[in-house]
């Protein structure tokens, strides 16, 4: 879909900061709204300048609170939607509940996917998000997704950073894919943590595929919720006799007592981005030292342009 209108960039409550920068890339300014709450907690959203016929873009990702976060999101769709833009895309950088894309036990809910048909409902016309947790649920939208990835400024990180004797880690199966392409792009070697987890939020290390002892390890995940499988990952590979452990992952959910498994880990080092803002404990740890935070702006500014002038976003995967 063609737009004539200019870029008008949005931001709820979850990130502004990140939509800031996101503007500073764009060199435009960040859109004009009011957003408060009513005394019942219910959220009061008004559009501060006029958007008619504009190419809109709502930076809003759905992390913790989850909940309030995405009605704030569908909310502002809908109040873009009936102020007559011409294009609403949702920019959401971390998308929740994504880790609920499958049926695996009896009588569980797919969330995912209803959280994809609540954004195309309440008006989205397309989706940009980064790292989502399974990639096939680009496939549960009804309107395209541009889904971007952090790798490359991750990796780019590491290049400038580089770590002797390095070896990436995938903590399960599953990420076996993603710490492969990181592995490949550093030019490193590749090992895997058999994990068996036996209810939410709670992981098991059983085993180590790969010879990590004497190297310094590169643990690679698209998220970080509790810290519980991180930390076990971490003190499997110390066991094996491994030297510096290092973590990093896009979205620093860091929630519970993510902060205290942390600080009290065998990690080194964690590299996370700003699809999330970092909690307050979080800030303690950076402040430390122990966690180093990499902008996701200019990559989502770079996504926006495309989209806007509807060009390729494949080369962004570079």
């Amino acid at each position: 879909m063609s737009v004539t209108g200019n870029i008008k960039i949005f931001s709820g409550n979850a990130n502004p900061k990140l939509a800031e920068e996101i503007c500073h890339h764009l060199s435009c300014d960040l859109g004009t709204v009011y957003a408060d709450r009513f005394s019942d907690g219910e959220f009061n959203f008004q559009i501060g300048e006029n958007v008619r016929g504009a190419d809109v873009f709502i930076v809003q990702p759905t992390c913790p609170p989850s909940d309030q976060n995405l009605m704030e999101l569908l909310i502002m769709l809908d109040a873009f939607c009936r102020a007559s833009a011409e294009r609403v895309t949702a920019v959401i950088p971390y998308f929740g509940y994504a880790r609920s894309d499958k049926k695996d036990r009896p009588r569980v809910p797919i969330a995912a996917k209803l959280i994809a048909n609540l954004v195309a409902k309440a008006g989205a016309q397309r989706v940009l998000t980064i790292d989502l947790h399974a990639s096939q649920i680009q496939g549960f939208f009804d309107i395209p997704v541009d889904h971007l990835y952090a790798a490359p400024i991750i990796v780019n990180y590491f290049q400038q950073n580089p770590i002797e004797d390095l070896i990436v880690v995938a903590p399960d199966t599953g990420g076996a894919e993603r710490a492969r392409a990181y592995a490949k792009r550093l030019n490193t070697g590749l090992a895997l943590c058999d994990k068996r987890r036996e209810k939410a939020n709670v992981a098991e290390v059983m085993n180590i595929v790969g010879n990590v002892k004497g190297k310094n390890c590169l643990i690679i995940d698209d998220m970080c919720d509790t810290a519980g499988t991180i930390c076990k990952v971490a003190d499997a590979l110390y066991a094996n006799g491994a030297n510096d452990i290092y973590a990093c992952f896009t979205h620093a959910v860091l929630s519970g007592n993510a902060i205290e498994n942390l600080r009290g880990s065998h990690l080194k080092k964690i590299i996370v981005s700003n699809t999330i803002p970092l909690c307050n404990k979080g800030q303690s740890l950076k402040a430390e030292g122990r966690i180093e935070v990499l902008s996701v702006a200019k990559l989502l500014a770079s996504g926006i342009k495309s989209i806007h002038d509807e060009t390729s976003v494949s080369s962004l995967f570079i």
